[in-house]
């Protein structure tokens, strides 16, 4: 596949001008284009992607970017040579080489128009990324995006594993299965969008926090800069996936909160903000804590649309019902009373009210009642306010259980006896997994409940791309609401699928008893099929140098290698290759990887070097409904 930097040379040696013994002459193209050479601008005229590219179309008239030209033709990176007289020999360095050579860019948010893939290690590890830049390189992340084949498809219920013949669908042809897939979740939202765009009614994620002790893993000196584009390349999908009446809610601390709420301000815009929930995670104070013992995370809610967007009431609860009685039998039922008298004076309302008894009661200086006289006689006329057991207290406006709203209105700080805590989730977790510790960081059911009433009604749609051991879903299938959760790690089959299997047994834990679980449904599991992505794990866990060099003759067979790799002089150097640390060698193994090829597109899919199964393809096309 001719990419946009190859095409681009291919049209530029055209012009006799800008080429001299072979070679482009860069200066002298920059010169054309500041002066609008109307050669330039005819030649890159003649191909649709370069117009595609470099002009813009203002009402018909197509007018030439030429800073977005210039940049592209000077644009240039050069790699860090900490390791590598090896790797310069080799041709990774890039000091000297033309932009076809290199797709790596780092701008200056850094990286805020760029791509990054985003693959995720064990905890302990850490992984070198390609950030794709969208100027120079959107045929590559075109490809990059492009929908995957899904392999290893099983149908899960309470009879165990099945193969998967077809997806369950309505009558519109919407897919209704419960969905856990395994992969790169960027790849797994852009796969998603063929068939859920817009079709999501919540999304609740609990994304790495980037505090330096989590899965977020990347060079110190762009760490922060790194997560930024990792999670708005994401939460831009997830906006697509939004149905028009949905909202996001990113569970997140206080290391990045204030940087994703403004990167959630440009994408879903700031109008559509809802609320800052402030969750109290630990129930006590860190005595151990350098300077303030961190107690609490942030859960940022964005609706897409706020004009669609409407909350659900919290349900009422006994303690709050158990406020209200009947001392004077009153047949409309149970009632509570409140203060008839307010703050804010009036004359008019200042007034004297003579009790049943016949005593005569003036509202506390400075106050007055809350009502008129002739309003408060058609109170006391309809038996709406209470003189006390004796009637000669001061008046009281009676409130009735039967007119009280039927819900609460969500307020923005969760406390964790209502909504549970760390430990709790640890908790939950371990008696599911038989007292085994399973997970680092899991979130408590009770949690994911409130969120899910709030935002959510019975059958809609759920989403989780960072499931982690599957709370999301476990909560979700409890209150019968369908879900879709990603999960790159290897726990998305240990962890979440069989804590969500143990739902569908009817196992008690977490909100059973309070949403009346007793079990049942049943779940789709599938996997992004690997190509690449094989080596890379490979690559990640191994422990010798003996390893590596197995790993490296079998990527010189099966792997797609980037087009910066002389394979010829990789094994001339090999004794210099030998006496690089095993974390040297990994990372050059690592760069030898194109890494557009780490799961095989489902474009592709006929292709026989990936060697898809038939039920595979069969699958894939239902899936994707062609």
């Amino acid at each position: 596949m001719e990419n946009i930097l190859d095409k681009l040379i291919s049209l530029l040696k055209k012009d006799e001008r800008l080429v001299s013994e072979g070679e482009l002459l860069k200066n002298k193209i920059i010169e054309l284009a500041l002066n609008s050479d109307k050669g330039l601008l005819k030649l890159l005229l003649s191909d649709k992607k370069m117009k595609e590219v470099f002009f813009d179309d203002i009402e018909g008239v197509l007018i030439f970017d030429k800073d977005k030209f210039i940049h592209f033709i000077s644009n240039k990176q050069f790699l860090p040579d900490s390791y590598t007289s090896f790797r310069n020999k080799i041709g990774l360095t890039v000091n000297n080489d033309f932009l076809n050579r290199s797709k790596e860019v780092v701008l200056s948010w850094p990286y805020k128009d760029c791509v990054l893939q985003g693959g995720m290690t064990k905890e302990d590890q850490k992984r070198d990324e390609i950030f794709w830049n969208n100027v120079l390189a959107p045929d590559e992340i075109n490809r990059l995006l492009d929908p995957k084949v899904f392999a290893h498809a099983r149908r899960i219920d309470k009879n165990g594993s099945h193969k998967l013949d077809k997806f369950r669908t309505d009558e519109n042809g919407n897919i209704k299965d419960n969905l856990i897939i395994q992969g790169n979740n960027l790849f797994a939202l852009h796969s998603l969008k063929i068939r859920f765009n817009s079709k999501v009614k919540l999304i609740y994620i609990d994304p790495p926090y980037n505090t330096g002790n989590d899965s977020f893993g990347y060079n110190d000196r762009f760490n922060h800069s790194s997560w930024l584009t990792f999670m708005k390349n994401r939460i831009e999908v997830a906006y697509d996936l939004l149905s028009k009446d949905g909202s996001i809610w990113i569970n997140i601390d206080d290391t990045e909160s204030h940087y994703l709420k403004v990167i959630c301000d440009e994408i879903f815009k700031r109008e559509n903000f809802v609320a800052n929930v402030i969750w109290q995670k630990k129930f006590s104070p860190q005595s151990d804590a350098r300077y303030f013992s961190d107690n609490h995370d942030h859960i940022l809610v964005f609706a897409k649309n706020k004009d669609y967007w409407q909350r659900n009431l919290l349900p009422r609860t006994e303690e709050m019902d158990a406020r209200y009685k009947n001392p004077d039998d009153d047949p409309r039922g149970p009632w509570a009373s409140s203060d008839l008298s307010v703050k804010t004076y009036s004359k008019e309302y200042d007034y004297p009210i003579t009790t049943p008894s016949g005593k005569v009661i003036h509202p506390t200086k400075g106050r007055c009642w809350r009502t008129s006289k002739k309003n408060l006689e058609k109170l006391i006329k309809d038996n709406r306010i209470w003189f006390g057991p004796n009637k000669d207290g001061v008046p009281r406006i009676k409130r009735f259980l039967s007119e009280v709203q039927k819900g609460i209105v969500p307020i923005t700080i969760w406390t964790h006896d209502e909504v549970g805590h760390n430990q709790e989730a640890r908790q939950e977790l371990k008696k599911i997994f038989g007292g085994e510790s399973v997970f680092e960081n899991p979130k408590p059911e009770r949690l994911l409940k409130r969120i899910i009433e709030i935002g959510t009604n019975k059958d809609d749609l759920v989403l989780d791309f960072f499931a982690g051991s599957g709370t999301a879903g476990a909560v979700a299938m409890k209150m019968n609401r369908h879900f879709v959760l990603c999960e790159q790690m290897d726990y998305a089959k240990q962890v979440t699928s069989k804590r969500i299997k143990k739902v569908i047994l009817g196992e008690k834990g977490g909100i059973s008893k309070s949403v009346n679980w007793k079990g049942g449904g049943d779940l789709v599991y599938m996997e992004l099929m690997k190509w690449n992505e094989i080596f890379v794990q490979e690559i990640t866990k191994a422990k010798t140098k003996v390893k590596l060099r197995e790993l490296w003759e079998g990527m010189k067979k099966k792997a797609f290698l980037s087009h910066k790799i002389d394979i010829r002089l990789v094994d001339e150097r090999a004794k210099e290759f030998r006496v690089l640390s095993i974390k040297d060698q990994k990372r050059f193994l690592l760069e030898c990887l194109d890494k557009n090829h780490l799961y095989v597109n489902y474009s592709e899919i006929s292709d026989e070097e990936y060697g898809v199964e038939e039920k595979d393809k069969k699958l894939n096309r239902k899936f994707y409904g062609s």
